[in-house]
């Protein structure tokens, strides 16, 4: 491909700012943020406590930052003139009331009649890439299956359920996990096995339609792009920028392997799984499998092979400096959940990590964001 573009959605949570309840105001939220009351890049979500961006096509990193600082400042400016706060975080710090009050279209009702007591409010970060067809995002996913722990491990950013640690670094992940169209993608032999795996979920009716179909990498059914969706909602801004850049220095490594006849590892689905869990459990912190040698290693070492891997995309993408200084900044300060555990400890109080919350959501740069 000559140009590879990508984009990103993000999920946020709305909270009381006195209390740190959720606040089910998502719609006047978004109509605050958007006078014209038409505006594509804020959408609604499932549950009225959750709105949502969605980035312009971008180009570049720069190009990406300053799309989500833009949307995310603009909902977060509506929300405190509603005494609200408006945070990047995969689930819930205080416990919620249930079932979560749904958003205005009907088939939220119906997804929430079929499938009860899964619906939860979770928020989450896709990433998508530009693919010339379905054919070649098929064989791109199948490619990329096996870097999907490490980039939950590096995103992981929802320790918090119900007011209790959960013991996970992304909570989100293991709560999302329940849905029976979600998880890691098989490993697909052909296109026809693709829509074959898609027209059973649809038939015994754990999905309503094709865009219920949750795995964490899958074609989009309404751009031409091949949608990332295992990470948390990042904490930050930069986080987001640094998940999309990787993400799309992947693609473009998994594309030359294509080229150069390099075989995907067709990793078995349950040991996937099982890496999954281990990533979402440990966070950037501690230990995900290796992508090529599937050994069980530090996430930080992961990271910089990964990093080594992925050089000469990077450079090309002018990207390289930044995913480095990010990359070893994180290794510092420590990822979102790391970061929100920490605000908890030092008082016990569950107000510090809504507040720590809401600082990082908006900042605009990483370097900047108390910890």
């Amino acid at each position: 491909m000559s140009e590879w573009t990508f984009g990103v959605e993000e999920e946020f949570i709305l909270v009381d700012a006195d209390t740190g309840r959720l606040a089910a105001q998502a719609a006047a939220v978004r109509h605050g943020a958007d006078a014209s009351g038409s505006d594509d890049e804020l959408q609604e979500e499932l549950t009225r406590y959750q709105v949502e961006i969605a980035s312009p096509v971008c180009t570049t990193a720069e190009q990406l930052g300053e799309n989500l600082t833009r949307l995310r400042g603009r909902l977060a400016a509506s929300a405190r003139e509603r005494n609200l706060h408006l945070l990047a975080t995969g689930t819930a710090v205080l416990a919620e009331p249930w079932p979560p009050p749904l958003a205005g279209k009907d088939r939220y009702q119906v997804i929430a009649d079929r499938f009860g007591g899964l619906i939860d409010t979770l928020c989450g970060c896709h990433v998508h890439v530009a693919i010339p067809d379905a054919e070649f995002g098929i064989k791109l996913s199948n490619h990329l299956r096996p870097w999907l722990p490490l980039l939950l491990a590096l995103s992981a950013n929802s320790p918090f359920s119900r007011g209790q640690d959960s013991g996970h670094a992304s909570w989100r992940h293991v709560t999302w996990a329940r849905w029976p169209s979600a998880g890691p993608p098989p490993f697909f032999e052909s296109p026809a096995h693709y829509e074959a795996s898609v027209s059973a979920l649809l038939h015994v009716g754990a999905a309503l339609d094709r865009k219920m179909v949750y795995w964490d990498i899958r074609l989009s059914e309404a751009q031409p792009t091949l949608e990332f969706r295992v990470c948390d909602v990042a904490a930050t801004v930069e986080e987001a920028v640094l998940l999309g850049v990787l993400v799309r220095a992947l693609a473009q490594a998994a594309s030359h392997d294509l080229d150069t006849g390099v075989p995907a590892k067709p990793i078995p689905h349950e040991v996937l799984r099982a890496a999954l869990w281990r990533a979402a459990r440990d966070g950037l912190g501690g230990y995900c499998p290796d992508p090529e040698s599937g050994a069980l290693l530090p996430v930080s070492v992961v990271l910089r092979r990964a990093r080594q891997r992925l050089r000469p995309f990077l450079l090309d993408n002018g990207e390289l400096e930044l995913v480095e200084e990010l990359t070893e900044h994180l290794f510092t300060v420590g990822g979102g959940a790391h970061r929100q555990r920490q605000a908890m400890a030092r008082r016990g109080e569950p107000m510090d990590v809504v507040d720590l919350l809401a600082r990082q959501t908006t900042v605009s740069s990483l370097l900047d964001s108390p910890s």
